[in-house]
């Protein structure tokens, strides 16, 4: 990888029971600049880290190595499986949430993302924010962040047609949504909400035929 700074954090340790990565996870830093952002993820007092921190000018920041375990997921679930962070990679992206991420950003989590994919064999389905497998408890990458930018490079899932004319049923949502991996445990409106923020953010209002077009993956493929 090239231009990538190492600044290693306290805050890691080995991943538990053999698991290696299968997801990568999406965050942004909530935070007013990468210096406090790389402050805090390496204070020990904070006991938060994540593996690559981006900044709004494409500087990568490697703070975990890849093999290891970060602890940026928390709690939460993603295809029925939890201890996401022993499972996972996870990035962080220098943005308050309220604003688009920059190109040299997106640039560069393309590039990162595109070796992380390779040397971890992780499929794009494999690729989710923070919100998606914790909704409710977390929004991160907002709606402001491009997925369907990463869907259109093969680097990310995206939604599929809904092959059924008919109004969703508040069942068939929540079971598609299951389908797709939102396992962990959220109400309807949460739920919602999470599913939007990941494939249509621009989208308000109740349920509709939609919300129905999520990516099908099967839970097991992350296993």
């Amino acid at each position: 990888m090239a231009n990538v700074i190492k600044h290693l954090s306290p805050n890691q340790g080995p991943r538990r029971n053999g698991l290696r990565p299968s997801l990568v996870v999406i965050h942004y830093t909530a935070m007013a600049n990468v210096s406090a952002a790389l402050e805090r993820l390496c204070d020990p007092a904070a006991e938060v880290s994540a593996h690559y921190l981006i900044g709004a000018d494409g500087d990568v920041i490697q703070m975990v190595e890849e093999d290891q375990r970060a602890w940026h997921a928390g709690q939460g679930e993603w295809a029925g499986e939890g201890d996401i962070n022993s499972r996972s990679i996870g990035i962080e992206l220098d943005n308050t949430g309220s604003h688009p991420f920059p190109e040299p950003q997106m640039s560069a989590l393309e590039t990162l993302l595109q070796g992380i994919s390779e040397r971890w064999d992780i499929q794009p389905e494999g690729v989710i924010g923070h919100s998606d497998m914790a909704p409710g408890r977390k929004a991160d990458p907002g709606p402001h962040f491009d997925w369907a930018r990463l869907a259109r490079q093969g680097l990310a899932g995206q939604g599929k047609p809904n092959p059924s004319s008919a109004a969703p049923s508040t069942d068939t949502f929540t079971a598609h949504a299951k389908q797709a991996g939102f396992t962990a445990d959220a109400p309807l409106e949460t739920l919602l909400t999470a599913t939007r923020l990941r494939f249509a953010p621009w989208r308000s209002g109740p349920l509709c035929a939609d919300d129905m077009n999520l990516c099908h993956t099967p839970a097991s493929k992350w296993k």
